[in-house]
């Protein structure tokens, strides 16, 4: 308070110390090699902390709003769960959306909040104090969709919400802002971004160019026919039907025509049915069922489970269709998939995949070049583990996948777009389309026993790369944390409303 009468606020919101304001340790007094990690390191990571996990401390409200005010109150609530809409209706798991929620509440003044995040709905509850009644809001999430944009935008308003004083109009504004923004890329850009992941998925399962290049065209024309599809409301399980039949055909065309044409056309069956894998939610409802939310877990295995069985289904009809037209069914080479052989092209067709998996989900274009290494590496990493540790594909999954977490919490600080990005494109290429279809297969030609092995396998695989990405996330959290609040252990963080210094625990 000022002689005359006016008080005085600290506007200081990024706590964020930089590591060069405070030396302890002498440059020289460490190994040359060490210096040079460190450089290397640094240069990785950009000494960024992710939002998710730089939400840590329920920050002092520097503009807190008036409790009693019902209209501002709800205007917070609303901000805070149209922000919770996004991120959840991207994949992201129900811990994270709700600490995004809460910390966006407790910027404004509203520390005491109790979420619930389900499977298609946010609902917030406000305690405004003894005094007055409690705020309570819900949204229901309406939608699911892969546009990593509009995930990464977000993530840039959280931040710019937690360094300055927003006020609440101006978030609303801003994130209707980029809610409403049209897509970075054209439809036919995202289309080619579906075509090439099956290309690369075909070549790293050890097919040839006309793998390649018939496994690139029944996708361009899954994607199309899908979006004309989703345009007149048919639901998704019958999109998933038409997208494995799709697939299929080529494989059944190239079984038809004479032997000349060397080519495994089971290769074409699995490019197609991973890249129709590729858009679900595994890594999410595999992340909540770990991280203690059953009820969103079950509901998005669910959808996850119903999808594939339409893609299944797809499959299994597309087959019997030949069968019944006297067509060639392609054949099932129990040899084929990732193996080492010509280890280099696959772990380029691996990084490409990747890339084109992030392309077609619209990311940006800085996430390009992340999601392209964490493919590259996560392909590496399976096939190497598969080739030298002498153990199957789920527990190779598992490695390459806590690999693709870890790298892709560090290097999201670097492209600055979320980790789920990175994390999500990673193990695109890793995802079993050919198990399933072996499976289908075996199912198809009254090998029971053999189907469900493979389906079973599959779905091993599947929730091994799911559990290793959430694994290798935490750990990229442990190594997250500013060398600062490794050196210093209480760091003190003025009150406006007390004027004392509370100590925020490192």
């Amino acid at each position: 308070m000022t002689p005359g009468g006016r008080t005085l606020y600290l506007a200081r919101v990024d706590y964020e110390v930089p590591t060069e304001a405070i030396q302890i340790d002498a440059p020289h007094s460490r190994p040359r090699w060490r210096r040079a990690v460190d450089r290397v390191v640094d240069r990785l990571v950009a000494k960024r902390i992710a939002t998710v996990d730089a939400v840590v401390e329920v920050p002092t409200p520097l503009r807190p709003i008036d409790l009693s005010d019902d209209a501002e109150v709800t205007q917070v609530l609303e901000l805070a769960e149209r922000v919770g809409e996004v991120v959840l209706s991207s994949g992201t798991a129900v811990t994270d959306t709700t600490t995004q929620i809460e910390f966006i509440a407790a910027t404004y003044g509203l520390a005491d909040v109790d979420i619930d995040v389900t499977y298609n709905a946010i609902r917030i509850s406000a305690d405004r104090g003894p005094n007055l009644p409690p705020a309570s809001t819900m949204r229901v999430v309406q939608y699911r969709t892969l546009d990593f944009t509009r995930l990464a935008a977000v993530d840039r308003l959280t931040r710019r919400i937690r360094r300055e004083i927003v006020p609440v109009e101006d978030a609303h504004a801003a994130l209707a802002e980029l809610t409403s923004a049209p897509h970075p890329y054209n439809r036919w850009v995202a289309t080619a971004g579906w075509a090439l992941l099956a290309a690369s998925i075909g070549l790293l399962l050890g097919g040839g160019w006309l793998v390649a290049v018939c496994s690139c065209a029944a996708t361009a024309a899954i994607d199309r026919t899908n979006r004309a599809l989703n345009y007149r409301g048919l639901p998704t399980f019958f999109q998933a039907m038409v997208g494995g039949a799709i697939a299929t055909v080529p494989a059944i065309l190239l079984a038809t025509l004479p032997h000349r044409i060397e080519a495994n056309p089971s290769l074409i069956v699995a490019a197609g049915i991973t890249v129709l894998l590729s858009g679900l939610q595994l890594v999410g409802a595999v992340e909540d069922a770990i991280t203690g939310a059953p009820i969103t877990a079950s509901a998005r295995m669910l959808e996850v489970l119903m999808v594939t069985g339409g893609i299944i289904a797809g499959v299994a009809l597309a087959l019997r269709g030949a069968d019944l037209l006297h067509a060639g069914v392609p054949p099932i080479d129990i040899n084929a998939g990732r193996t080492t052989a010509n280890l280099p092209i696959k772990v380029a067709a691996g990084a490409v995949g990747s890339l084109a998996f992030a392309l077609a989900c619209y990311a940006e274009r800085r996430a390009l070049a992340a999601a392209a290494v964490s493919g590259g590496v996560a392909t590496a990493f399976y096939l190497l583990t598969q080739r030298y540790g002498e153990v199957g594909p789920i527990f190779s999954s598992g490695v390459a996948a806590c690999v693709v977490g870890l790298a892709g919490g560090l290097m999201a600080r670097r492209a600055l777009t979320p980790p789920l990005v990175v994390a999500m494109a990673g193990i695109t290429p890793l995802l079993p389309g050919l198990s399933v279809y072996r499976g289908l297969s075996a199912l198809l030609n009254d090998q029971q026993s053999v189907g469900l092995s493979q389906l079973l396998a599959a779905f091993g695989v599947g929730c091994a790369l799911a559990a290793g990405v959430t694994l290798g996330e935490w750990i990229a959290r442990l190594l997250r944390r500013p060398r600062i609040l490794n050196r210093v252990k209480n760091i003190r963080r003025p009150s406006v409303e007390t004027g004392e210094f509370p100590i925020i625990r490192s």
